[in-house]
């Protein structure tokens, strides 16, 4: 192969556009997009200064593309990758996970989006292992909802851009502090999304308990696309600060947002979901919702180095949207 692998800090603005064109093109051939909102926004706008990009050239053709997240402590560097349809099984994918493992140490945590038997094939072929799945649910906007009563002693509103951005922050911190994407976020990962077309303050729900924030529904619109993807609703983000839990207010919560969006006439809402969050997957399937596609999460620790007195390996190494 007369391929060539060069690895980026920053992309420029035609490297950019060429690494859309592929993910176009696979988003077109696959139904589903290969590259998480995270990695997009990053495209866009930048972000961590440790992540590199990694693109990969059949002469001067970009055929393929990785992003890869700086390492975590605990969970490990987080990687996705994309090539081009036209080039694909000629042995391009591994070439370019080989580069990933290269630059990663051989540690990494590899998502893939739709559950592709070739994704699963690529990633047995070097060693790495499903270790997490994260359903796509969805249910009919058309069919009832129940009512949303909310928990007495709590009103809720809606978000207010430049006023609630801290005290926001502050309770998603809280809410997913064992979630090691979700509980991240800092104020440039909210402000790029408030930036974002789709973003709708209307849909934004804050649930208060006397002045204190309790929790939240952040809503998302997937409008329609050249791909023929229809109007779509998603429940973006619902979480509740630890000291409501066990109110009944993130039910609460979901129903006002799934509301909001029947309201904009929508046909079909989605969310994302942990399978390991039993919890949550009951509640989302007692309001209607039922699984529709699993993205996965591949894992990979390098072996123990020659001479170690030890047979452990490393801690194992995890969107939108």
């Amino acid at each position: 192969m007369s391929t060539d692998v060069k690895v980026r800090e920053r992309l420029n603005d035609q490297e950019i556009a060429d690494v859309l064109r592929v993910v176009d093109a696979a988003t077109e051939a696959d139904r589903v997009r290969p590259l998480n909102e995270h990695v997009m926004l990053h495209l866009r706008y930048g972000g961590d200064p440790r992540a590199r990009s990694l693109l990969l050239y059949d002469a001067d053709e970009l055929i393929g593309y990785a992003h890869v997240d700086p390492t975590d402590e605990v969970e490990g560097p987080s990687g996705e990758l994309v090539v081009h349809p036209a080039h694909r099984r000629r042995g391009h994918g591994k070439e370019l996970l080989r580069a990933v493992l290269g630059l990663t140490g051989g540690r990494l945590r590899l998502w893939a989006h739709g559950d592709h038997p070739g994704a699963g094939a690529l990633a047995a072929s070097l060693g790495m292992e499903r270790a997490r799945s994260l359903w796509q649910m969805r249910r009919s906007l058309f069919a009832p909802l129940p009512e949303a009563g909310l928990p007495e002693g709590v009103t809720i509103r809606t978000f207010v851009p430049g006023q609630d951005e801290e005290a926001w922050l502050k309770v998603n911190a809280a809410a997913f502090a064992n979630h090691p994407e979700q509980g991240a976020w800092t104020l440039d990962d909210l402000l790029r999304r408030e930036r974002e077309p789709w973003f709708d303050p209307e849909g934004f729900f804050l649930a208060f308990r006397g002045d204190r924030l309790a929790g939240f529904h952040w809503t998302k619109i997937h409008g329609s696309d050249e791909h023929g993807h229809e109007p779509l609703g998603e429940v973006y983000v619902v979480g509740v600060d630890p000291s409501q839990q066990g109110t009944g207010l993130g039910k609460a919560l979901t129903l006002t947002g799934l509301n909001h969006l029947r309201s904009r006439g929508l046909a079909q809402a989605m969310l994302y979901v942990d399978e390991s969050n039993t919890w949550a997957i009951r509640l989302y399937e007692s309001l209607g919702f039922a699984r529709w596609d699993v993205d996965v999460m591949y894992a990979a620790t390098p072996p123990p180095s020659a001479g170690s007195s030890t047979t452990e390996q490393p801690p194992e190494p995890r969107p939108e949207s």
